[in-house]
């Protein structure tokens, strides 16, 4: 026995030993990976500045996943700041000779995209080629790469050039046949976010202004298109209706790519621009090596901050979104700091929490009264989005930004059908009127409804003072294009909502400008995390199971699930828009 009870000790001490050498191992290969992602790049004569599948354009550091889930992926990201100010370094660095862009899917938003091709355009200005090259070319990565001199496309290629459209997925039928019960409370009849619960169908409102954004930015975005490949907007209608892009040979007859070429034909095509010999390399520099290049260059001195938050808006502390605690923090930490003499406040969020949304305009107001704040919206700054940047001195948005939804609702789901179907009943012993208000069985009581409906209400009011304040409008002028409806920044800029059109360049140095800044270096918050916070973050039970899923049903099928289990719509008067509009 006692030979037993040594051998079950001596492998349960093998095991311990053998997991303890997996995490060291596992944190010696996060150390070489790291040491090797910050390694710079030397840029010789003769480079070509990449845009490839390998980039992943983020609006902040937040939205960046590095962990233990991903620690193997190959695709590197980068911030959009850094990627403007790299292609403008390119236009005037003499070792730089022209960009490829090489992207089948850009993995980048429509604003993102935009501000891209735009800083494209302006490179091209220094004589310098742009040339692009595709196999099966995605919508968003054809209207950056259609900016080139040239486009060159797979002879079995494709490019998905089909015009926006966008699904509404409705579960109200779902509720109904699986006796699920969803009380609603929403001001504004363009607030469309609690409709999948409500309806069947889009609503005449929320068509309506589907319509009008969809129409806005699509015919933007086409005729931008059609004038960088000198195509009649009305044939280029006809090529996009009857999706020709989709066939090779229709691309090239009707001037979508210039002609049909293998890669392999394509880099030599270059290399003979470049005065290449056969045996010499072709030096292909990705936008995140560039960056890595001069990011070593001194950044002492004034500073201007550009604060980004992205994603949802949730009271408490996290990172990867935009959480209240965490944000009063950066923002307290941003007004106090001695060396930051201005702030640009980068806003790419479709709203979220009520209560959390108040708790930054707060802290925002307050760094205000210090130094000046200027709003930067990306692709989304609507509802509780919209909300935060009220204490700005100045507005930019981009064209394309999906902005007002200057809205409130609540959603309560609860099961009584479903659990009394199933034999399931409950009964209350309380000590005052409305101790169980609300419950997950019974729902919501009238008082209760009347309670929330009032405190709706009220938030929608003081969302609409704090507009007022800011916008200088009255009541009824922001009432009137409030109602929950969602504008693009276009139509956001006629009718007051914000300021200027464009874009977070644009913001900074007008934030510089009203510092009084005639030097100064931009630095980002809040800081990027290291690999190791990265992977203990993911360690996290809860993440761990999130990710799990997502990885096994998908990212798009997981999004609608989150819209029915999520808890938070039970607990909180919501500031939110009612959907995301992706160029795929």
């Amino acid at each position: 026995m006692r030979s037993f009870f040594k051998n079950v000790l001596a492998n349960i001490v093998a095991i311990v030993l053998l997991c303890a050498l997996f995490f060291v191992f596992f944190i010696m290969m996060l150390v070489f990976s790291s040491m090797g992602n910050d390694k710079s790049v030397v840029v010789k004569n003769n480079s070509v500045l990449t845009i490839n599948l390998k980039t992943n354009i983020i609006d902040s550091p937040t939205e960046e996943e590095v962990g233990l889930f991903n620690i193997s992926e190959k695709n590197k990201s980068v911030m959009l700041y850094d990627v403007l100010e790299a292609i403008k370094k390119a236009k005037d660095d003499d070792n730089i000779k022209g960009i490829s862009i090489e992207a089948d899917d850009l993995h980048a938003g429509m604003t993102q995209i935009d501000d891209i091709r735009s800083a494209v355009e302006d490179f091209k200005k220094s004589g310098k080629f742009v040339y692009a090259y595709g196999n099966a070319v995605s919508q968003a990565s054809y209207y950056l790469g259609s900016v080139a001199d040239q486009y060159y496309l797979n002879p079995s290629g494709m490019i998905e050039l089909k015009g926006l459209a966008t699904e509404v997925t409705f579960f109200k039928d779902f509720a109904d046949k699986y006796g699920i019960g969803i009380e609603v409370i929403r001001h504004g009849k363009f607030k469309s976010a609690v409709e999948p619960f409500l309806r069947n169908d889009i609503s005449p409102e929320n068509k309506e202004q589907l319509s009008t954004l969809l129409n806005d930015i699509w015919k933007r975005s086409s005729t931008k298109m059609a004038v960088s490949r000198k195509i009649d907007t009305a044939q280029f209608r006809t090529v996009v209706d009857s999706l020709y892009g989709m066939i090779p040979e229709l691309s090239l007859k009707y001037k979508l790519a210039d002609k049909l070429i293998q890669k392999t034909e394509y880099d030599q095509m270059i290399k003979s621009k470049l005065s290449l010999k056969e045996k010499e390399k072709l030096n292909k520099v990705s936008l995140a090596g560039y960056i890595s290049s001069y990011a070593g260059e001194d950044k002492s001195g004034e500073k201007v901050a550009v604060l980004y938050a992205s994603g949802g808006i949730n009271n408490g502390d996290g990172y990867n979104e935009i959480y209240s605690e965490k944000y009063v923090k950066y923002i307290k930490d941003l007004q106090n700091d001695d060396k930051v003499k201005a702030v640009v406040f980068r806003i790419n969020s479709p709203g979220g929490s009520a209560n959390a949304s108040d708790q930054i305009l707060f802290e925002l107001q307050q760094l205000k009264k210090k130094k000046p704040l200027v709003v930067s919206f990306g692709d989304y700054a609507a509802s509780g989005g919209y909300y935060i940047a009220m204490a700005a001195d100045k507005i930019y948005s981009e064209p394309n930004t999906l902005t007002g939804s200057i809205g409130v609702f609540g959603v309560i789901p609860y099961y009584k059908d479903i659990a009394n179907k199933n034999g399931i009943r409950s009964d209350i012993v309380a000590t005052n009127a409305n101790s169980q208000y609300y419950s997950a069985l019974n729902g919501v009581t009238p008082y209760g409804v009347s309670l929330i409906t009032r405190s709706v209400e009220g938030t929608y009011k003081r969302f609409v003072h704090f507009v007022t304040q800011n916008r200088k409008q009255t009541f009824e002028q922001i009432d009137s294009v409030g109602g929950g409806r969602v504008w693009s920044g276009v139509r956001a800029k006629e009718i007051g909502l914000v300021d200027e059109l464009g874009t977070l360049n644009d913001a900074v140095k007008f934030a510089a400008q009203k510092a009084g800044l005639k030097s100064y270096h931009v630095s980002s918050y809040p800081k990027r995390m290291t690999p190791f916070e990265q992977v203990f973050k993911d360690l996290n039970e809860e993440d761990v199971s999130a990710r799990i899923i997502k990885n096994k049903i998908g990212k798009a099928n997981y999004e609608i699930l989150q819209q029915i289990t999520d808890q938070k719509l039970q607990s909180e008067v919501k500031m939110e828009m009612p959907y995301q509009i992706k160029i795929n």
